[in-house]
């Protein structure tokens, strides 16, 4: 038998396999596997690699490496024990969550995520806002800071953060770093190695093999949260990195929008929480609940009222085959009776999503949807723009940000607001270890209904007519890349 053809039968043996180990193994979604299936069949040799960077699940160590660091949760808590009565406080009557009693029970029960009272919330809207307050606390730091970027990028933002991060760390403050190795690819090692130097922490999240750094087996999932913790009581996450252009200062996506968030009270404590579960996994060290608290990475302080804002702060990633995520978006949706706005930049909803949106629509509910009118992936906003058609054909509003808006909010009625890390695709669902909170407050709610009402003011209304007016090698493009949507 020649050698190319016994070439050809050992490639399609072998893309056969990693078939068959998506479906009884990994268990991936139908939709997954036909992805997939297109790649390995078009491209068998270039798909068989793409797969091997790209599609390959997490190992079963891993994973379960990954869930043992949540018990860290059932320590810290159990040493102050304070969620027990929090929570049933709640469901008392005449308690002012009452309203939202069934939304925050089911997302308690998706992974014990504990829900929190009387904290204070501050919004940003933009890049500069949120580093300006970020720097201000920063530099006021007295103990401790931890903190965790997707993108913590070597310019002049990141470069002002990191010279503040030395300086503290040379001054006695505790710092640790998360940076996620996909997401600060660019940034040389050296940039991080200088807090090392001065007596930070510094962890990369799934590093390369062998520290070669276009040899990551573990591409595919991504860490995408964003959190600061300082001193343990007050904490960031949203949707900002540490990056130039996350100011608005790259002319081709300007401008830029993005939303962020400020808590004081005890929401910090959870937040702190996914860290220190992050930190340990990436750096395999045991960490005890009581000397934390001792040192201070659990204030005290966080646990007396600071607001009125009710909080439940979800994580989801690869490591569980639950959707926590998107089980808690889908719950919102379908408990709408008013409105529901949405911000992403990638709307690549599954089946079920899109779903749970046409039946809230058919109800007489008020969908607005809200993406960029400035992409800055051109195939993810081909698959985001094949969705439109069918928003619009349910009279769901689609609106263009003028500029590339990078918000991930979901707000519903007068009942909550998810503001955090997570997009409305598979990569957000099902591959990156992301977080979100949800906010509790019917003032707060309006808040940022006033702000989404504003945005649209500087957003372009997508009808049938602007849609069906695209070229027909647009739209080819855009149900080519759609096959390939569960992947991306």
């Amino acid at each position: 038998m020649p050698a190319g053809t016994i070439a050809i039968i050992t490639i399609f043996s072998i893309n056969i396999i990693l078939l068959i180990t998506m479906i009884f193994v990994e268990r991936k979604q139908p939709q997954v596997i036909f992805s997939w299936f297109v790649v390995l069949t078009v491209l068998p040799v270039v798909g068989f690699i793409i797969y091997i960077l790209f599609g390959g699940g997490l190992s079963l160590r891993t994973r379960l490496l990954i869930r043992r660091k949540k018990r860290y949760t059932t320590d810290y808590y159990k040493y102050l024990d304070w969620q027990k009565v929090d929570f049933d406080d709640l469901i008392q009557k005449n308690q002012r969550f009452d309203y939202a009693y069934n939304l925050i029970k089911f997302v308690k029960s998706c992974d014990e995520n504990l829900f929190s009272r009387c904290n204070k919330v501050n919004v940003f809207t933009s890049g500069e806002e949120k580093i300006k307050s970020l720097k201000e606390d920063l530099l006021n730091a007295k103990n401790t800071i931890n903190i965790e970027y997707y993108i913590f990028a070597d310019d002049k933002v990141g470069k002002e953060i990191m010279n503040i991060l030395i300086a503290k760390a040379k001054s006695g403050v505790k710092v640790k770093l998360i940076f996620d190795s996909v997401g600060s690819i660019r940034a040389p090692r050296r940039f991080f190695r200088k807090l090392k130097k001065a007596g930070g922490e510094v962890a990369e999240f799934f590093p390369p093999f062998m520290g070669i750094r276009l040899i990551n087996f573990k591409v595919n999932y991504r860490n995408h949260r964003k959190i600061v913790v300082i001193d343990g009581k007050i904490a960031y996450t949203g949707g900002i990195n540490i990056r130039d252009d996350h100011m608005g200062k790259k002319k081709r996506l300007s401008p830029w929008r993005d939303t962020h968030i400020r808590i004081e009270g005890r929401a910090v404590w959870d937040l702190q929480n996914v860290f220190f579960n992050d930190f340990r996994c990436v750096k395999k060290e045991k960490l005890d609940a009581h000397e934390l608290v001792k040192v201070g990475y659990f204030n005290e302080e966080a646990l007396t009222e600071k607001g009125d804002i009710g909080v439940q702060i979800i994580t989801s990633g690869p490591e569980s085959d639950q959707r926590h995520i998107e089980d808690a978006y889908l719950k919102m949706i379908s408990l709408a009776q008013k409105r529901i706005y949405i911000q992403t930049p990638y709307f690549i909803p599954d089946e079920i999503f899109l779903k749970t949106l046409i039946i809230a629509k058919r109800s007489g509910v008020d969908i607005k949807v809200m993406i960029p009118g400035k992409p800055d992936k051109k195939s993810v906003y081909y698959v985001t723009l094949s969705y439109v058609k069918q928003l619009l054909d349910e009279n769901i509003e689609v609106y263009l940000y003028n500029g590339f808006i990078h918000s991930k909010t979901i707000l519903v009625d007068d009942l909550v607001v998810s503001i955090g890390t997570c997009n409305m695709d598979n990569r957000s669902f099902a591959l990156n270890f992301e977080l979100t909170a949800l906010l509790y407050n019917k003032n707060f709610v309006n808040i940022n209904k006033a702000i989404f009402e504003n945005d649209i003011i500087n957003s372009k209304k997508i009808t049938l007519k602007d849609f069906n007016k695209k070229f027909f090698a647009t739209k080819l493009m855009q149900a080519i890349y759609r096959l390939f949507s569960p992947i991306m």
